[in-house]
């Protein structure tokens, strides 16, 4: 079970990258930023915690059905 007060929501950070993932419509992808989205190199190799945070991200997203309209 995720705490979620201790969730990194920080821009780039693993739960920000799962939920933009699925507001565009991505598939799963599970990285993450050291700093802000694109300013390092991206972060594949994921603890189970990050990927836990990168998966409440994406799975929260699409609860909310908050996706990107490109009409």
């Amino acid at each position: 079970m995720i705490d979620k007060s201790k969730i990194d929501k920080r821009h780039g950070g693993p739960y920000d990258r799962g939920s933009a993932d699925s507001y565009y419509r991505r598939v799963r992808s599970p990285h993450y930023y050291p700093g802000a989205t694109g300013n390092g190199k991206r972060i594949t190799d994921l603890t189970p915690e990050q990927k836990a945070e990168y998966n409440l991200g994406y799975d929260d997203n699409e609860e909310a059905q908050c996706f990107k309209e490109w009409g």
